[in-house]
């Protein structure tokens, strides 16, 4: 006999979880350097109107598609699609979602792997000293070893695949009760040191001083682009969510209340990064290595900083773990509907997914040198790991988003999302309009620009 189909024990719940999938390493990590090599608060006005115009709505369909379809991604487009008398292969938008999503926590379990190596390396042996060659150097040395990460991958994948092998309501909802209240202990604590060590004044300059001339295309483009790919809409992760939700659960609620808690927790991260920064005149913009260099060479010149740097490993691997969990979900609720059991389901995409994951630790070391498109111009330098991260957030991403932004704006009548969400007609006027024309044009922009620019 199959198992039953599981849900959500209530609303809070299903808000943690989702936010919890939405956060992530890259509201805490990406989001910051983002800022900082973008202008500052231009690029957080183009964030916020982002989210307001491409993500809450994809969001909302997302939502209702997987309420009303009842399925992993892949089966509730396929059942919506069927019950309008449209093809079912409209499925393949959640097919593709769930292919993206695996290849996404391949590599992302890797770089959840570093938080838990430099949360443990900070506790046992310090931090590296003040001298940035030293601190350089630790890092670089951690990534040359495959042992090394190869270790702090499985060990991420396994906590990952523990949690969701306990189910929805069982597994899933009840990490994210206790997730997410420590992600949020921690960033406001991380972030009260930060304004009293750091350099307050220059970050709320920084932040919340429009500059005209930093309005422009180029800001515009990435800020949306972070918008669009940091709550994880495009992905048929929000249809495998909302598919778990009851009746009595209000979706607009949820992906409102998800989508304002990340906005939250993404400033927050601003405050906790960048007085700490500007206080030890360091760059902003310094790219991926602010958290994993930058950050600790400053912890190491201030008071508490040992303390402060474990706190905030710790803090990077809450949320990597948050969102793994969700990710991960998305392919064992496909194997869930060929009525494997969910622990085997999970055993299996997991291992598989580290499998995979090796090409990206191997990538900083043993294949270092190797560039498998080294003869395609803007591919020449790069990397397995490279590849795989272009591949998804540049293509795999959009086009899934893209598709079902057209399923739900012109395929699946505007009543039926409607009803899953209980909007007014007004709202439903406004949602089938974004859903129609902007949220496509929007995503199609993001991800053709780059290319033509």
């Amino acid at each position: 006999m199959s198992e039953p189909r599981d849900s959500w024990s209530g609303r809070i719940g299903f808000i943690l979880a989702t936010t919890g999938s939405a956060v992530g390493i890259g509201s805490i990590w990406k989001f910051p350097y983002e800022v900082g090599s973008n202008g500052g608060t231009a690029f957080v006005v183009f964030y916020i109107l982002g989210l307001v115009l491409i993500v809450v709505p994809l969001m909302f369909a997302e939502f209702a598609l997987g309420r009303r379809g009842q399925g992993d991604a892949a089966t509730s487009l396929a059942n919506v699609a069927a019950a309008h008398g449209a093809s079912r292969k409209w499925a393949l938008a959640g097919l593709l979602g769930i292919v993206t999503s695996f290849l996404i926590l391949s590599f992302y379990s890797v770089i959840g792997g570093w938080t838990i190596a430099y949360a443990i390396e900070t506790a046992m042996e310090g931090l590296a000293g003040t001298d940035p060659q030293a601190v350089q150097g630790r890092f670089d040395a951690f990534l040359s070893s495959p042992m090394a990460l190869t270790a702090y991958h499985g060990l991420f994948m396994g906590v990952t695949a523990m949690i969701v092998a306990g189910g929805v309501s069982g597994g899933i909802e009840v990490a994210a009760k206790l997730l997410m209240p420590v992600l949020a202990v921690l960033m406001i604590a991380l972030a009260g040191y930060a304004i009293v060590e750091g350099d307050i004044a220059t970050t709320l300059g920084f932040l919340f001083k429009l500059d005209i001339e930093d309005l422009t295309p180029g800001v515009a483009l990435e800020a949306l682009g972070l918008g669009f790919f940091s709550i994880g809409v495009g992905l048929g992760l929000m249809i495998t969510f909302a598919s778990y939700a009851r009746r009595d659960i209000n979706l607009t609620q949820v992906a409102v209340a998800s989508v304002i808690a990340d906005t939250v927790i993404s400033l927050l991260a601003g405050f906790a990064v960048f007085p700490i920064v500007f206080a030890h005149g360091l760059d902003p913009a310094a790219g991926p290595a602010l958290v994993f260099v930058t950050l600790p060479l400053a912890f190491a010149g201030m008071p508490f900083g040992e303390l402060a740097a474990i706190a905030f490993f710790a803090l990077m691997f809450v949320a990597a773990l948050a969102s793994a969990i969700s990710i991960l979900e998305l392919s064992v609720a496909l194997l869930r509907r060929y009525q494997w059991p969910r622990r085997r389901s999970s055993l299996v995409v997991a291992s598989t997914c580290f499998i995979v994951g090796l090409t990206t630790v191997f990538s900083f070391n043993l294949w270092s040198d190797w560039h498998p498109l080294a003869g395609i111009a803007g591919f020449g330098e790069a990397t397995v790991f490279d590849l795989l991260d272009h591949l998804t957030s540049n293509f795999l991403m959009p086009v899934g988003g893209f598709t079902i932004a057209l399923f739900a704006g012109w395929v699946v009548p505007t009543r039926t999302v409607v009803d899953e969400l209980g909007l007014s007609s007004t709202g439903a006027a406004v949602l089938s309009l974004t859903l129609r024309y902007v949220v496509p044009l929007g995503i199609a922009t993001v991800a053709i620009a780059p290319l033509i620019v």
